[in-house]
């Protein structure tokens, strides 16, 4: 059993999965990869990818300018909701009902501060049927954006979004070889990636000259982190962490358990071939 495997096994009552890609050596690691879990705001990424993918086809303009607002119709019946700044990690955007900003500005505050707000409007603007239609195109498995955020009356009806750790690997796979779109747009949407804000669990244990861009996701009782690891004088590797079941009033239990494994994950893959 490797390392990962023993560290994992160890959380009863708890489901964990990991799926890692490197692209040093072709190596993967899978642990309950194609278990299927809420993904909560995990799939920002994906439709990030659509925004850069209509921009690239000139169908919007990340400079475009769009009206902020908090008033959006529910996939499941059409029904009206809105969302309250006390779910919103990104809080600027709610004192700015009213106003506009641009796409580009929208998406990052949607990435680095995982603003649903600013995922709501932005969905509303590109299309879900659009975000799955790209991602099937990329042949991206197991990864399904079926509605916005807080759309609670599409839960309540059985419309949820859905993704497996490997499903979300293979995105951070497909962005690290640069054929998201192209290369500039991939590496500008890693570069959006790095700048995280919340880096509580893949980063944080591991050397500080690594360079890490990813994508946070908490909901409940799960808790998520997906990204791209740039170690020193090598090439990266994907990987992408999946938890349910820890406890909703103690977070840190759920972000020190990915970090260790994330730090399990590095030395198994970077430490012990040197």
């Amino acid at each position: 059993m490797f390392p990962v495997e023993q560290f994992i096994a160890q959380f009863s009552g708890k489901t964990i999965a990991l799926s890692v890609y490197d692209l040093e050596s072709g190596r993967e690691i899978n642990v309950n990869a194609d278990a299927s879990f809420h993904p909560a705001s995990t799939v920002k990424v994906h439709v990030m990818m659509e925004i850069f993918h209509q921009a690239e086809q000139g169908k919007i303009s990340l400079e475009e300018r769009i009206p902020i607002y908090n008033s959006f119709a529910s996939v499941a019946d059409g029904s009206p909701f809105s969302l309250s700044v006390e779910d919103d990690s990104e809080k600027s955007l709610y004192e700015r009902i009213g106003e506009t900003e641009t796409v580009r500005e929208l998406t990052r505050l949607m990435i680095v501060r995982s603003g649903n707000l600013a995922t709501n409007i932005l969905l509303d603007k590109i299309g879900a049927d659009n975000v799955n239609a790209f991602i099937e195109s990329l042949n991206i498995r197991n990864v399904a954006v079926r509605r916005g955020m807080y759309d609670l009356a599409a839960l309540r009806s059985g419309i949820n979004n859905s993704a497996s750790a490997r499903g979300l690997t293979q995105t951070m796979r497909l962005l690290a070889e640069g054929i998201v779109i192209s290369k500039q747009a991939s590496a500008k949407m890693i570069r959006i990636m790095s700048e995280q804000e919340f880096n509580e669990s893949i980063p944080a244990l591991l050397p500080k000259s690594v360079k890490v861009a990813h994508k946070t996701g908490w909901s409940d009782e799960f808790y998520h982190d997906t990204g791209i690891v740039y170690p020193e004088n090598r090439k990266p590797y994907a990987i992408s962490i999946m938890t349910s079941g820890f406890p909703e009033d103690n977070e840190n239990e759920a972000h020190d358990c990915m970090a260790d494994l994330s730090r399990l994950v590095y030395e198994e893959l970077v430490s012990t071939a040197r």
